[in-house]
Protein backbone atom coordinates (compact mmCIF):
# COMPACT_ATOMS: atom_id res chain seq x y z
CA UNK A 1 0.00 0.00 0.00
CA UNK A 2 1.33 3.43 -0.94
CA UNK A 3 1.61 6.27 1.51
CA UNK A 4 0.30 9.74 0.73
CA UNK A 5 3.79 11.09 0.09
CA UNK A 6 4.79 8.48 -2.49
CA UNK A 7 4.60 9.41 -6.16
CA UNK A 8 1.48 8.24 -7.93
CA UNK A 9 1.47 7.87 -11.70
CA UNK A 10 -0.91 10.09 -13.64
CA UNK A 11 -1.62 9.43 -17.32
CA UNK A 12 -0.21 11.89 -19.84
CA UNK A 13 -3.70 12.56 -21.24
CA UNK A 14 -5.09 13.39 -17.83
CA UNK A 15 -2.16 15.64 -17.02
CA UNK A 16 -2.43 17.42 -20.37
CA UNK A 17 -6.18 17.92 -20.00
CA UNK A 18 -5.69 19.37 -16.52
CA UNK A 19 -3.02 21.76 -17.75
CA UNK A 20 -5.13 22.92 -20.69
CA UNK A 21 -8.20 23.53 -18.52
CA UNK A 22 -6.12 25.26 -15.86
CA UNK A 23 -4.40 27.42 -18.47
CA UNK A 24 -7.68 28.47 -20.07
CA UNK A 25 -9.21 29.28 -16.70
CA UNK A 26 -6.13 31.22 -15.59
CA UNK A 27 -5.99 33.20 -18.85
CA UNK A 28 -9.66 34.13 -18.53
CA UNK A 29 -9.34 35.09 -14.87
CA UNK A 30 -6.19 37.15 -15.43
CA UNK A 31 -7.88 38.94 -18.34
CA UNK A 32 -10.89 39.66 -16.12
CA UNK A 33 -8.68 40.97 -13.32
CA UNK A 34 -6.64 43.21 -15.64
CA UNK A 35 -9.84 44.59 -17.18
CA UNK A 36 -10.98 45.54 -13.69
CA UNK A 37 -7.70 47.38 -13.11
CA UNK A 38 -8.17 49.48 -16.27
CA UNK A 39 -11.95 49.83 -15.70
CA UNK A 40 -13.17 50.56 -19.24
CA UNK A 41 -16.76 51.85 -19.58
CA UNK A 42 -18.21 48.37 -20.16
CA UNK A 43 -16.75 47.15 -16.85
CA UNK A 44 -18.00 50.21 -14.98
CA UNK A 45 -21.50 49.79 -16.44
CA UNK A 46 -21.62 46.11 -15.52
CA UNK A 47 -20.40 46.86 -12.00
CA UNK A 48 -23.10 49.47 -11.43
CA UNK A 49 -25.75 47.14 -12.92
CA UNK A 50 -24.72 44.48 -10.40
CA UNK A 51 -25.23 46.96 -7.57
CA UNK A 52 -21.63 47.78 -6.66
CA UNK A 53 -20.08 51.27 -6.62
CA UNK A 54 -17.46 52.04 -9.26
CA UNK A 55 -14.93 52.73 -6.53
CA UNK A 56 -14.79 49.00 -5.72
CA UNK A 57 -13.75 47.82 -9.19
CA UNK A 58 -10.01 47.79 -8.49
CA UNK A 59 -10.68 46.23 -5.09
CA UNK A 60 -12.16 43.19 -6.82
CA UNK A 61 -9.58 43.02 -9.61
CA UNK A 62 -6.49 42.86 -7.40
CA UNK A 63 -7.65 39.85 -5.31
CA UNK A 64 -8.65 38.03 -8.50
CA UNK A 65 -5.19 38.53 -10.00
CA UNK A 66 -3.45 37.54 -6.75
CA UNK A 67 -5.58 34.39 -6.33
CA UNK A 68 -4.96 33.41 -9.96
CA UNK A 69 -1.20 33.89 -9.64
CA UNK A 70 -1.20 31.74 -6.50
CA UNK A 71 -3.19 29.13 -8.45
CA UNK A 72 -0.54 29.12 -11.19
CA UNK A 73 2.31 28.38 -8.75
CA UNK A 74 2.57 24.57 -8.76
CA UNK A 75 3.45 24.25 -5.05
CA UNK A 76 0.54 26.54 -4.09
CA UNK A 77 -2.03 25.45 -6.70
CA UNK A 78 -4.36 23.81 -4.20
CA UNK A 79 -4.39 26.90 -2.00
CA UNK A 80 -4.99 29.06 -5.10
CA UNK A 81 -7.84 26.82 -6.20
CA UNK A 82 -9.48 27.17 -2.78
CA UNK A 83 -9.14 30.96 -2.94
CA UNK A 84 -10.53 31.08 -6.49
CA UNK A 85 -13.46 28.89 -5.50
CA UNK A 86 -14.40 31.39 -2.80
CA UNK A 87 -13.93 34.36 -5.13
CA UNK A 88 -15.98 32.84 -7.95
CA UNK A 89 -18.64 31.62 -5.53
CA UNK A 90 -19.16 35.24 -4.52
CA UNK A 91 -19.42 36.23 -8.18
CA UNK A 92 -22.10 33.61 -8.77
CA UNK A 93 -24.01 34.83 -5.69
CA UNK A 94 -23.91 38.35 -7.10
CA UNK A 95 -25.55 37.16 -10.33
CA UNK A 96 -28.19 35.21 -8.42
CA UNK A 97 -28.90 38.27 -6.26
CA UNK A 98 -29.65 40.51 -9.27
CA UNK A 99 -31.74 37.80 -11.00
CA UNK A 100 -29.44 37.34 -13.99
CA UNK A 101 -30.45 34.51 -16.35
CA UNK A 102 -29.82 31.19 -14.65
CA UNK A 103 -28.29 29.35 -17.60
CA UNK A 104 -25.93 31.95 -19.07
CA UNK A 105 -24.78 33.72 -15.89
CA UNK A 106 -24.97 31.08 -13.16
CA UNK A 107 -24.93 27.48 -14.43
CA UNK A 108 -22.35 27.78 -17.22
CA UNK A 109 -19.81 29.67 -15.06
CA UNK A 110 -20.39 27.15 -12.25
CA UNK A 111 -19.65 24.21 -14.54
CA UNK A 112 -16.65 26.03 -16.01
CA UNK A 113 -15.26 26.81 -12.57
CA UNK A 114 -15.77 23.24 -11.39
CA UNK A 115 -14.03 21.81 -14.46
CA UNK A 116 -11.14 24.25 -14.53
CA UNK A 117 -10.40 24.35 -10.81
CA UNK A 118 -11.70 20.90 -9.87
CA UNK A 119 -9.97 18.83 -12.57
CA UNK A 120 -6.43 19.36 -11.26
CA UNK A 121 -7.62 18.83 -7.69
CA UNK A 122 -9.31 15.56 -8.57
CA UNK A 123 -6.20 13.97 -10.04
CA UNK A 124 -4.62 11.29 -7.92
CA UNK A 125 -1.36 13.21 -7.67
CA UNK A 126 -3.11 16.27 -6.25
CA UNK A 127 -5.02 14.06 -3.82
CA UNK A 128 -1.74 12.59 -2.61
CA UNK A 129 -0.26 16.08 -2.19
CA UNK A 130 -3.16 17.42 -0.14
CA UNK A 131 -2.96 14.50 2.29
CA UNK A 132 0.68 15.17 2.96
CA UNK A 133 1.12 16.79 6.36
CA UNK A 134 4.03 18.84 5.10
CA UNK A 135 1.96 20.29 2.24
CA UNK A 136 -0.85 21.20 4.62
CA UNK A 137 1.64 22.95 6.89
CA UNK A 138 2.99 24.89 3.90
CA UNK A 139 -0.51 25.92 2.83
CA UNK A 140 -1.32 27.05 6.36
CA UNK A 141 1.94 29.00 6.46
CA UNK A 142 1.07 30.72 3.17
CA UNK A 143 -2.36 31.59 4.54
CA UNK A 144 -0.89 33.05 7.73
CA UNK A 145 1.63 35.05 5.72
CA UNK A 146 -1.13 36.38 3.45
CA UNK A 147 -3.32 37.35 6.40
CA UNK A 148 -0.45 39.04 8.23
CA UNK A 149 1.17 40.90 5.34
CA UNK A 150 -1.81 41.68 3.09
CA UNK A 151 -4.79 41.83 5.43
CA UNK A 152 -2.95 42.99 8.54
CA UNK A 153 -4.54 40.28 10.69
CA UNK A 154 -2.33 38.18 12.95
CA UNK A 155 -3.41 34.55 13.20
CA UNK A 156 -2.48 32.41 16.17
CA UNK A 157 -2.42 28.66 16.62
CA UNK A 158 -4.73 28.96 19.62
CA UNK A 159 -8.44 28.04 19.05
Amino acid sequence: MQTATEAIAVSNKSSLAGRILSGLAAAFLLFDGVMKLFAPPVVREAFVRLGYPETKIIGTGVPLIVCTIIYLIPRASIFGAILLTGYLGGAICTHVRVNDPLFSHVLIPSVYRSAAVGWPLSSRAAAARIHSTEKLKQALGLWKLFCTRVLGVALTDQP
